[in-house]
């Protein structure tokens, strides 16, 4: 059977479907007529073999407690295998609602109340959250925009806030959202030596590992060296691939038998046991038969990338546009248009009627920036895109 979900340029009504996205504005304190382009889930239907196969689990029509064997994780490994080259073992693979979860789980296990948990702002702002809720201090490793319009490290400002602080436990975000750096090998066994050399644990958070483009690839954290395996969480999800954030699964990886033994412990604790059904199915399948929907969704969305970076050049003065190196988020700097932030923000939502994502929720690095979700067919991004110019 063939794939039949290729068609990216139809707009798919999701209004009244209980999207997060579409039905939520009242109650997220924006205008009810204002159109989204912020959380990241994609405006496209997922791969129909995904389809096919929960629409096979719903004529079953029971709906009990559900796990999984074998075959899911070869799934995975297959797939880890053949676009990443990393070779994963069944026994380091504990289960999860999702990544922003397995999070909160590491701040428990690792950290102990009052103790500084390190970052690089600006970032994906739960990880303010789950460290701040948990009741441990934020660290920041902020990061510099440098003239080539791509977020660079700071490795002397790195390890001193580890010193400093007293860091045990690091977040690291690759592919990054929302700065879009998709962080070379290089960079990232500095930082790996530095958090060996100082005892820190790495939590990686590689859930955006499949959307990286212009020839670059992403590089597995943990696969660099046997020592690094040896102190990180790896952190990942077909939801970002396969738009199947609601199915809810997450596939977090732990080598090492004493960390996987403690993340394992706070799970347990929050009363976490057997993962939803759908996501369990809706995950084997995209691994196992969505690699064409696959490929055709992330080609759409490069050209979607690159059509937003000659429209920013050539109609918005004054807006810069992020190096997309990875990720659908695009990363827009309004810091060279002369309006202060707030302003922006007014302008965007009331004026234009834009749903984007301010970049003050991804730390104080994030004044003077939008979110912007380039995942949605292109005439909608062209849309939002002319909805922009006509306030800025």
């Amino acid at each position: 059977m063939a794939e039949r979900n290729l068609d990216f340029d139809t707009v798919v009504e999701r209004k009244d479907t209980k999207s997060l996205k579409y039905d939520f504005a009242v109650e997220r304190n924006m205008p009810e007529d204002v159109f989204p382009l912020w959380v990241a889930d994609m405006d496209f239907k997922t791969s129909s073999y995904i389809q096919d196969a929960l629409a096979a689990l719903v004529e079953h029509g029971i709906f009990g407690y559900s796990e999984v064997k074998t075959p899911y994780f070869e799934a995975i490994r297959g797939w880890m295998k053949k676009h990443h080259n990393w070779d994963i073992r069944e026994e380091w693979l504990i289960k999860t609602p999702g990544i922003v979860f397995a999070l909160a789980m590491t701040v428990k296990a690792f950290t102990e109340v009052g103790e500084g948990v390190l970052i690089q702002s600006p970032v994906y702002y739960p990880f303010f959250e789950v460290i701040g809720d948990n009741g441990r201090k934020v660290v920041s490793n902020d990061l510099i925009m440098g003239e080539d319009r791509r977020y660079h490290i700071d490795f002397e400002d790195f390890e001193k806030k580890i010193v400093d602080e007293h860091i045990k436990l690091f977040l690291l975000c690759n592919p990054h959202n929302p700065g879009a750096r998709v962080w070379t090998k290089e960079e990232l066994e500095h930082m790996g030596d530095i958090c060996l050399k100082h005892n820190v644990i790495v939590v990686s958070d590689e859930i955006h590992q499949d959307f990286t483009f212009d020839g670059i690839k992403h590089v597995v954290f943990a696969d660099i060296k046997k020592e690094f395996a040896d102190i990180t969480i790896t952190c990942t999800s077909p939801s970002k691939t396969f738009n199947l954030a609601s199915t809810q699964i997450s596939n977090i990886f732990i080598s090492d038998q004493n960390l996987r033994k403690a993340f394992k412990k706070q799970v347990d604790a929050a009363g976490y046991s057997q993962c939803n059904i759908m996501g369990l199915v809706a995950g084997e399948a995209a691994y196992l038969y969505g690699e064409e929907w696959y490929e055709k969704v992330k080609d759409y969305i490069w050209e979607n990338v690159k059509f937003t970076e000659e429209y920013v050049e050539k109609y918005l003065p004054g807006v810069t546009m992020t190096k997309q190196e990875g990720t659908y988020l695009v990363w827009l700097d309004f810091r060279g248009t002369g309006l202060e932030d707030h302003e922006v923000n007014r302008r965007i939502i009331h004026e234009a009627k834009l749903w984007l994502d301010s970049g003050a929720i991804f730390g104080r690095t994030g004044l003077g920036f939008q979110r912007i979700n380039v995942a949605c067919p292109k005439s909608v991004l062209e849309y939002a895109l002319d909805r922009i110019r006509s306030v800025i």
